[in-house]
This record gives structure tokens, C-alpha cells and sequence, in this order.
């Protein structure tokens, strides 16, 4: 019988990207002409800047994935090469926090400051690094930096017919006859929930794009509306048979008219001054800016930020799960995309393509990272956890307990007594013995 086989495909038909290698900039599908990119850049930037709630909720969701504890595990990869990247990236080792520890800062690579820039693809949609190595004395390419590349100077993104990313080009700096080109060999590209072939991705405020805006219009009424009704307006009533002077003085006597104790003014008979307000009812601003606080929330899935008003933990306990499922996802995107354009390329260069090659890790975002004292005993009572010397560093990594001096090493048993020797002589008769 014959094995037959179909033909593994090794060229693609279709396409992704069929607008030629530059990605056009403006998106057919965005119907909000100053949210196409990149002119949406400036208005996503103002958002951030401007709206208490926008900030609130762009700094709830970076700053768990920022406090969180981030290393190197070796995923297989050899003592050397775990510690000298490691040492590059300023993480500790999983495990052993002695390792990959970085002495000085200056001129080092700072995976914090980092992990903050990138964190702005939840902002803009996209952020843009570019590698840059130093050459040691044993002649090995370390990280010195990896370079931000702001959204606002990006002209145009370069993409394949199959989707993948070409390059990025920049507007020409001062004293540049040109744009600058990136190529993807020397990216490092975060982007947040794209499309195929759309490698600006999509912007975490863009759903709340449209209330952000009612609601700064709410507000600028809300501080007209205060500005000219929320004291009353003084009128004065001339008496019958007044001249034109005599209701111009009135008019300058309501017009400087002012509170206090000394307060007072003396009008002719028949005339008349009251403090007047708002005849009728004004529409309820606050309660408008408020729903639309609630709905910019909810484009973070951040629905506890809604419960600063009053609200049940039990429920803010609920409505955060989700929310820090979505962090959780955020970083585990940073993670794999670092681990891809950073750290195999980082491995690639110095020690080879087939060198395996260790991982950046994390700890849990969340309730589930929290390891107590109670639970790790119950483990090693049930016999799941040993705590031996990885066992102790790894706690006292994720605790945040400074690194202590080397456990003293377990009692040794006692050896196992010996038995007696099979050819000893025989033990002597006894009286009751004798026959």
C-alpha cells in the first residue's frame, strides 16, 4: 500500500496587506476623522493629560504590571546564559536572586523605565523601541539601551503583503536631509489587541473617545451655567415717572452692589432692587458627567472605579476579577513580546540561533500571587512543597524579603545500627541449663 501525502503548502495565495509595503494611514473603518492615525496620537495624548478619570484609568491598570515582581527563569537555557541576560536586562534570576544582579545603573539598561514606555501602547495603541548594543571587552553585544520611539514623530509604517512589519519611518529630525528608517531587524514593537497588518493597534480610550468629549463639554457648561447664575443678578426697578438719569444710577447701583456686613443702599420711593435667581430649573449637568464617567471606566473593564460614590466590597471584589484578568492579559503581551524581540535576539547574537534561550517571567497579577505563611505550610505538611534552597529564594523573592545567609544544612540522621555478626561464639550455660 502506498503512503500518499498531501502537499504541505509553502507559499501563501492570499494577503493580509494589499495596499503595497507603506500602510496607509488613514484606517477606512475609523469614521471620526481626528482619530485616524496619526493625528489621533495628539488627541489620545490630550485625554491622558486633561481627564481625572482617563488617568485614573490608564495608571490602574499600568501600575499592577509596574509593581509587579518580574525575573529570569532559565527555561532550559545553561547557568551562563540565563545570568548574562539577566545581567543585561538589570532582573533577577528565578530562584537564585544572587544572580543576574545589577551593580551600578548608570549607563545600564533599566527594564522599570522600560516596562513604563511600553505601557503606553495601552494609550496610543503601539510602542516603538529600537535595539541598541554596547560591544564589551570579551567582545560580547550587550543591551545599552533600547531606544523609545515616540508616537507622535512615526510617519508611516511599513508592512508586508502577508502583514509582517518592514520598518518604521520618522519624521526627519532637525538638520536630517530625510526620514529616518527602522528596520524590523532592530524593532521592538508593542502593540495592544491588532488587527492583521495594522500595526498601529487600537488605542485602550477609544471607546471612551466619545464620552471623554460630552463630558468636557458637560463640564465647561457646568462652570458657565455657575458663572452666571450661581449668584443671582441684582435688579433695580425705578419708580414711576423716573428719568433716564435716575435709571442709570439704578443701574450703576446693581452693578456695584455687593454682600457684607456694612452692606446696604437707599432708593426713592417707588423703586425697587432684589438679588434675582434662576426662574425655573436648570438641566442636572452633574448626573450626565457622572454616567459618562461611569462608561469611560468601563472601557478598562475598571467598573470599581465606578463605586467611589458608595458601593459594596463584595461587589467591588466581583467587578475586579475580570479587570485583573485584562491586566494580567496586558502583561503577558509585554512578557511574550520581550521575550521574542529582546531576549532571543539578545541570545541569537551573542551564543547563536540554536542556544536555548531563557524567558522573562512575572509573578501572578492578583489575589492568587498571594502565597501566605498558612498556605505554604499547609503544602509542606501535605507533602506537595519541599522547601528546599530554590523553594526559600523564590518565597523570598515574591515577598519581597531581602536575600539572607545560606540556610544551615538539614541534621545528618544517625546511622543505622549495625547487627550483630552471625559467628560469634556462643553465650556460656547456664545452672538452669545443665542437664
Amino acid at each position: 500500500m502506498v503512503d500518499v501525502r498531501p502537499a504541505a503548502p509553502a507559499f501563501e495565495t492570499g494577503y493580509v496587506n494589499g495596499q503595497g509595503t507603506e500602510w496607509q494611514q488613514w484606517d477606512r473603518d475609523e469614521q471620526v476623522p481626528e482619530l485616524q492615525w496619526p493625528v489621533s496620537v495628539r488627541v489620545f495624548a490630550r485625554m491622558a493629560r486633561e481627564d481625572g478619570r482617563v488617568s485614573s484609568l490608564l495608571a490602574a491598570i499600568a501600575l499592577p504590571i509596574r509593581r509587579t515582581a518580574w525575573s529570569v527563569e532559565p527555561n532550559g537555557a545553561s547557568e551562563q546564559v540565563t545570568g548574562f541576560v539577566a545581567e543585561n536586562l538589570g532582573l533577577p534570576v528565578k530562584g537564585n536572586p544572587d544572580a543576574g544582579a545589577a551593580g551600578r545603573a548608570r549607563n545600564r539598561f533599566s527594564w522599570a523605565q522600560h516596562l513604563q514606555t511600553a505601557l503606553l501602547m495601552l494609550q496610543y495603541g503601539h510602542s516603538f523601541f529600537e535595539q541598541v548594543y554596547r560591544i564589551d571587552d570579551d567582545g560580547h553585544a550587550r543591551i545599552r539601551k533600547l531606544a523609545p520611539r515616540p508616537q507622535g514623530t512615526i510617519s508611516s509604517i511599513e508592512v508586508a503583503r502577508d502583514g509582517g512589519l518592514i520598518a518604521v519611518r520618522q519624521f526627519g529630525a532637525v538638520g536630517d536631509k530625510g526620514d529616518s528608517v527602522i528596520p524590523v531587524s532592530r524593532l521592538v514593537a508593542y502593540v495592544r489587541d491588532p488587527e492583521p497588518g495594522v500595526w498601529v493597534g487600537r488605542s485602550l480610550l477609544r471607546p471612551a473617545y466619545k464620552h471623554w468629549l460630552l463630558k468636557d463639554e458637560l463640564m465647561r457648561i457646568q462652570a458657565a451655567t455657575a458663572r452666571r447664575n450661581g449668584m443671582g443678578v441684582p435688579v433695580a426697578t425705578a419708580a414711576e415717572g423716573a428719568s433716564d438719569a435716575d435709571v442709570q444710577n439704578l443701574q450703576k447701583m446693581a452693578s456695584a452692589y455687593k454682600g457684607g456686613a456694612n452692606s446696604g443702599v437707599g432708593l426713592p420711593y417707588g423703586a425697587d432692587l432684589k438679588l434675582l435667581g434662576v426662574q425655573g430649573n436648570l438641566p442636572d449637568m452633574q448626573q450626565a458627567i457622572e454616567y459618562h464617567d461611569k462608561q469611560i471606566a468601563l472601557a478598562g473593564l475598571a467598573h470599581f472605579l465606578n463605586l467611589d460614590r458608595g458601593g459594596s466590597y463584595a461587589l467591588a471584589s466581583v467587578q475586579a476579577d475580570t479587570f485583573v484578568q485584562s491586566v494580567q492579559t496586558f502583561a503577558e503581551t509585554v512578557r511574550d513580546t520581550a521575550n521574542a524581540h529582546i531576549v532571543e535576539d539578545l541570545v541569537d547574537i551573542n551564543f547563536g540561533e540554536n542556544t536555548p534561550a531563557p524567558r522573562i517571567v512575572f509573578e501572578e497579577i492578583g489575589s492568587r500571587q498571594d502565597a501566605t505563611a498558612a498556605a505554604l505550610k499547609l503544602l509542606v505538611e501535605a507533602g506537595l512543597l519541599t522547601p528546599d534552597e530554590v523553594v526559600r529564594a523564590t518565597v523570598r523573592q515574591s515577598l519581597g524579603i531581602p536575600a539572607g545567609p545560606a540556610d544551615p544544612a538539614p541534621p545528618a540522621e544517625p546511622p543505622p545500627a549495625e547487627p550483630a555478626p552471625t559467628n560469634s561464639p556462643p553465650a556460656p550455660e547456664t545452672e538452669g541449663d545443665a542437664v
